[in-house]
């Protein structure tokens, strides 16, 4: 991401209003032993490189990469997100024996169920998970493993990155915005839907998000598509 007041396209105000919503999708959980972790399938690499370090802290004995496809991230990572995401974790220097791939889902609530299954065949008793996601991701991957998963202690992890730096790594200002909006959007929707718990957004936040969603950046809505 651009320094402050040089290449970025965002106003001071815009700014005020990212910065609000940035923080709200990130639920600073303190990181802790969990009995599995699942790393959610998106275009992050970021998402990898976060696991491979938890993992390397001891805080899980086994990883479930989860992710197929989508058109955002088939160019990204042709061969599926879990397989590219293990691929990296593997380079990074965690042990083959560690990771489950589940090359399916197709969305959050595909990545918790058939998650879940790929370790109850694992024979990996499950009281706590670990999830890794996005930084913008955590709240939303919350309520759903909540909504889908009611049973286990969760713990949900991300790259521990700015928004400035989070752009940066991204390169691309106004797509993550976008995705900023359309993360909220849903955070806000899909418990309507059946697809989440349903969490306060402080009217800060939800003033916020208007003014960014009348200022265009609104790529990442969602219609009748599932989570």
């Amino acid at each position: 991401m651009p320094d402050r007041g040089e290449r970025s396209t965002l106003t001071a105000a815009q700014r005020d209003d990212v910065h609000l919503v940035w923080q709200y999708h990130q639920l600073h959980h303190e990181p802790r032993p969990c009995s599995a972790a699942i790393g959610l399938g998106s275009h992050d690499l970021g998402v990898a490189t976060a696991t491979a370090e938890l993992y390397r802290d001891g805080l899980f004995p086994v990883i479930v990469f989860s992710g197929g496809n989508s058109p955002t991230t088939a160019a990204r990572f042709p061969r599926g997100e879990a397989v590219h995401y293990r691929e990296h974790a593997l380079d990074l220097g965690v042990p083959d024996e560690a990771i489950l791939l589940e090359t399916a889902a197709g969305n959050t609530g595909e990545n918790i169920t058939l998650s879940r299954e790929v370790l109850r065949v694992a024979g990996v008793d499950v009281s706590s998970l670990l999830l890794i996601s996005k930084p913008y991701m955590e709240r939303r991957s919350y309520a759903t493993c909540r909504k889908l998963w009611p049973e286990v202690e969760i713990v949900c992890a991300s790259e521990p990155l700015t928004f400035d730096d989070y752009v940066k790594s991204i390169g691309d200002e106004k797509l993550v915005v976008d995705m900023l909006v359309g993360d909220l959007q849903r955070v806000i929707e899909y418990p309507k839907r059946g697809f989440a718990l349903e969490q306060e957004v402080p009217t800060e936040v939800h003033a916020a998000y208007e003014r960014l969603l009348r200022s265009g950046f609104d790529s990442r809505l969602i219609g009748g598509a599932a989570p």
